[in-house]
């Protein structure tokens, strides 16, 4: 089978998105797939508008055809909104050919916090988006009730899972800082509502590991706390493990791999109670979801290195992989569909 992937986010970035399509992508083609990526690399590109690390395609509407008629795919996944995804699935219209999406982000609410755009807009662009899709993926169940609230349909469950043997419980010397050590592993970014944790009056020591456009401002108005840069790896999982706390501020993330990687390296999660934590942690004994996030913190120190393990050892990625391809909408071979 043929698997045509489109995407507006691929390396170089890091984030939860490329981690998860670069990990399906390898799975199907151990199975035997051939799978292609048309990603921004395979076109012209000019920065995003305050997120220049990330690159946006302006040529791809000359080009996108010819790429996806010389692959000639058995099934298409578009898996971004940004300026591919709209490309594809204009083309995919025009064809007649079925495709399926994912749901990653929660754009709305990203917009809202940088801009002030009203959200109802934003859902409506993205549910004029995913209408035209065979099925929509999403990561939760708390994230399928709020876009079916919002009128999305053919939505369905592609959940995610966690590298155990890479995200494991190793010593915790790695890193030599006054304890408890509270850790941020993402973009640093508005939308990760960073303020929130770095505020937090707490003993020890906080860590923000990632990049983005506040980094600066943050380490000026934060120069207590550390601020390593962006990791990979082996070394971003030595930090995972020598850490005694994983905080997670964001409110408007769909899933948060990173909680899983935590939890994995035996770290337990302290978060705010909205959709991605309460998926993730819910009532099980592996973190604290307050309003009150310092004191999700201190409750969340006391919890089992080895509940927190246990719990992680249950989601693998061999399962979200099927999940992913159960999914998938095949179509006819391209020589047949547009005879």
């Amino acid at each position: 089978m043929r698997v045509l992937l489109i995407t507006d986010a691929w390396r170089p970035q890091v984030n939860g998105v490329v981690r998860t399509l670069e990990r399906v992508s390898d799975f199907m083609r151990g199975l035997g797939f051939t799978v292609e990526v048309i990603d921004p690399g395979c076109f012209r590109t000019i920065p995003c508008p305050t997120y220049p690390e990330i690159r946006l395609a302006t040529n791809a509407h000359r080009r996108m055809p010819e790429l996806v008629e010389r692959f000639a795919p058995d099934a298409i996944h578009v898996a971004t909104e940004g300026p591919l995804g709209w490309i594809a699935r204009g083309y995919c219209r025009r064809k007649g050919l079925s495709f399926t999406s994912s749901f990653h982000t929660l754009f709305p609410d990203y917009i809202h916090a940088r801009i002030r755009f009203p959200k109802a807009w934003s859902y409506a662009v993205l549910r004029r988006f995913h209408a035209a899709a065979s099925q929509t993926m999403v990561a939760t169940a708390s994230i399928e009730r709020l876009l079916r609230d919002r009128g999305f349909g053919n939505l369905v469950r592609w959940s995610r899972g966690v590298d155990t043997e890479l995200f494991r419980p190793r010593r915790k010397d790695f890193l030599d800082a006054p304890r408890p050590i509270q850790l941020f592993v993402g973009r640093v970014a508005v939308e990760k509502n960073l303020e929130a944790f770095l505020s937090i009056e707490s003993p020890g020591t906080k860590y923000v590991v990632g990049d983005g456009p506040m980094l600066a401002d943050l380490k000026r108005r934060y120069p207590e706390a550390r601020f390593p840069g962006p990791k990979y790896g082996e070394e971003l999982a030595q930090y995972y493990a020598a850490s005694d706390v994983f905080v997670f501020p964001s409110r408007t993330d769909t899933f948060g791999l990173v909680l899983l990687e935590a939890l994995a390296s035996g770290v337990p999660v302290a978060a705010y109670p909205v959709p991605g934590p309460i998926d993730v942690v819910g009532d099980a004994p592996i973190g604290c979801l307050s309003e009150n996030l310092g004191e999700a913190v201190q409750r969340a120190l006391a919890i089992s290195p080895e509940t927190c393990r246990a719990f992680a050892l249950q989601h693998s990625w061999q399962a979200s992989h099927q999940e992913f391809i159960r999914h998938l909408v095949p179509f006819q071979r391209w020589a047949a569909a547009t005879s």
